[in-house]
């Protein structure tokens, strides 16, 4: 492929001449196979030691008829695992060598994605797999499903007690926590566009986090449900409107991460 006259620095060898596929074949099939289907933009993600690919996709891109502009890379940094606090050491030569089915087999599938997405690309990664499996909040994915677990829960006890959002008067939630909460949700739509405009979901991640943990402590400060002999009152059916849109919003994000929202932990 002469993708020299599209500012490659040397054309690329597609079949060698044993009749293999060289390295770059791959790349293009999978370039085509994306065209094919109607995808108008085609996002690779390479590793540190890939920079020099970048003007090579982008011209067979322009080889192939299309605007190199269609071909976007991102350059990710060496992910690196510990475990009981040293490092894990892989070696192909050794037969060390540790894969992403390993992975998931070690954290689980949630964990895995998040903790693969929770740092931006041109970060390294270091996965500690006791903190990543472990059911607490130093746990980055525990701490938001958590947060979503406890406002199911909250729903189902709200039904018991006969506590509905019909009519929720939201002039009533004045508390600095209420205020804190509502403001981070209004945040959401903001930082869903940052993070698909900069290709960085992490900022999706961080955004759960801080909402959980502003969810926390409004539900330290603030009681949401009726207790004893009380009769569920208006404050009641505010802030349980709050915890609600409290729960979608975090549903949607992990949604979102590919990530599962547990209604119970």
């Amino acid at each position: 492929m002469r993708t020299t006259e599209f500012g490659d620095d040397k054309d690329r060898v597609v079949i060698k001449s044993d009749g293999n596929a060289a390295y770059i074949a791959g790349d293009l099939a999978y370039y085509l196979d994306k065209r094919k289907r109607g995808f108008d933009l085609c996002i690779y993600m390479l590793g540190a030691d890939h920079h020099g690919y970048i003007a090579r996709l982008k011209a067979a891109a322009a080889a192939l008829g299309d605007d190199p502009d269609t071909v976007e890379v991102l350059i990710g940094q060496m992910v690196n695992l510990v475990r009981d606090g040293q490092p894990v050491r892989m070696s192909k030569r050794a037969g060390t060598v540790i894969t992403l089915d390993d992975l998931v087999e070690a954290i689980g599938v949630d964990a895995a994605r998040y903790s693969l997405i929770r740092s931006s690309v041109d970060t390294p990664i270091d996965i500690d797999l006791a903190l990543w499996s472990s059911a607490s909040n130093e746990n980055p994915v525990y701490y938001v499903q958590y947060a979503h677990a406890r406002l199911s829960a909250l729903s189902r006890n709200a039904v018991d007690l006969g506590v509905t959002t019909d009519t929720a008067h939201l002039d009533l939630l004045t508390h600095e926590k209420e205020g804190v909460l509502i403001r981070n949700l209004g945040e959401f739509p903001r930082v869903l566009k940052a993070a698909a405009a900069l290709r960085e979901p992490h900022r999706v991640c961080r955004y759960l986090e801080d909402l959980a943990g502003d969810y926390h402590r409004f539900y330290d400060a603030c009681r949401v449900l009726p207790q004893g002999d009380e009769e569920p009152g208006e404050l009641n059916s505010a802030r349980l409107a709050l915890c609600e849109a409290t729960r979608q919003v975090i549903a949607n994000g992990l949604a979102i991460l590919g990530v599962t929202a547990p209604e119970r932990m």
